[in-house]
């Protein structure tokens, strides 16, 4: 017998954390996310998306054993901008199971559809800022720091649910020793420029600097599909958030005159210092994870963002200034030791920011998949 449960956000979290654990049981190249950093997720005085969405969590069960999840959310800040009438699912995790796949999808359907919703999108968890896409190829990677990870046959179960492909988001590699000629060249064009320097980011000024970076983001992003900008309250709990895994190398801005015209931010990948954990750095795996951040030393990294105002994208003075900053930031990865780093993600039909990664030596690695369904 099969029974779906509504759980109840920031306390009954435990069955749902249990579901996750359980799908990815048997899979080598999972790594939990740490319980304390979801759980903070799903508690709504703790995340800020809470500030303007909604949620709902259901667990699937049969014969009482967990055998999958899946949330149902609501951003009223992506229908206050797109005007669109679509709620979200999101971390949708279960064993190959159709009953219990359909039953999952059909409560999120049920629960958007009840606040007004005429179509489901996702999986998004819980929002396109968070965790977006369904793993559809590069099951053999895992996952990098904050994002997703999937089986093999969840797409297929998506779509047998009634649900189209809409999107395909692309996360990328490039190996920091590879750097094409071509890109070199941009790099020491613009560095011959006098009014463009390089600035990284300090701890000490965090805020500051977030706050730089995310209106250089709203405005580089804003055309681009299914964007929603943050909110203050989500860039303070960036900032708070950074303030332990950031690598002040890793993050810089470009500056023409002194004014920041162009952002990088790589963050080290957590995940290869957590990947034994099981999702919980209490009370041994705290000494782990301090030993391989700091003293062993991480080697791969995640870019999160990189891009520069509309405005200098437009000027054939600074043509190569994006290029410029792949070079940077991988010539500063290897003064640190790291190896190689994702770029992720782009959308797959944009094709002038795909070309130029390309470009930077980046190679396709993964592919993420966000589907649809009307409510109708």
């Amino acid at each position: 017998m099969l029974e779906v449960i509504t759980r109840e956000l920031g306390k009954d979290l435990d069955p749902f954390l249990e579901a996750g654990r359980r799908v990815f049981a048997d899979d080598p190249t999972y790594i939990p996310p740490l319980t304390f950093e979801l759980k903070d997720r799903l508690t709504p005085k703790k995340n800020p998306f809470f500030e303007h969405g909604e949620a709902a969590l259901f667990t699937a069960h049969r014969d009482g054993q967990i055998v999958g999840r899946c949330s149902a959310s609501i951003d009223h800040a992506h229908l206050e901008r797109h005007k669109d009438e679509t709620g979200f699912f999101g971390f949708f995790d279960t064993f190959d199971d159709e009953e219990a796949a359909h039953a999952l999808l059909d409560a999120a359907k049920a629960w958007v559809r009840e606040r007004g919703m005429k179509r489901i999108r996702g999986p998004l968890s819980l929002c396109i800022n968070e965790e977006a896409g369904l793993l559809v190829e590069g099951f053999e990677h895992s996952p990098v720091l904050m994002m997703p990870h999937s089986r093999p046959y969840q797409g297929a179960l998506v779509e047998s649910a009634g649900f189209e492909p809409i999107k395909d988001l692309i996360a990328w590699r490039y190996d920091v020793h590879e750097i094409p000629p071509r890109a070199i060249r941009a790099w020491e064009q613009m560095r011959e420029l006098p009014e463009v320097t390089i600035r990284s980011f300090r701890k000490k000024h965090l805020h500051r600097d977030i706050n730089m970076m995310m209106e250089i983001f709203n405005d580089a992003w804003q055309e681009n599909w299914g964007f929603v900008p943050a909110t203050d309250a989500e860039l303070a709990k960036v900032a708070e958030d950074l303030k332990i895994i950031l690598d002040e190398d890793l993050a810089f801005f470009a500056e023409v005159d002194g004014r920041p015209v162009g952002m990088c931010v790589a963050l080290p990948n957590l995940n290869e210092a957590t990947h034994d954990l099981g999702g919980s750095i209490f009370p041994f795996g705290f000494a782990k994870l301090l030993w391989r951040t700091k003293v062993r030393g991480l080697k791969s990294a995640r870019v999160i963002t990189l891009g520069l105002r509309k405005e200098i994208r437009n000027k054939k003075r600074y043509g190569g200034l994006s290029t410029a900053l792949y070079v940077e930031l991988a010539k500063r990865g290897v003064r640190k030791g790291y190896e190689w780093a994702e770029l992720s993600w782009t959308l797959d039909d944009n094709r002038p920011i795909n070309v130029a990664i390309k470009a930077m030596g980046g190679k396709p690695y993964k592919r993420y998949r966000l589907y649809e369904a009307s409510l109708d």
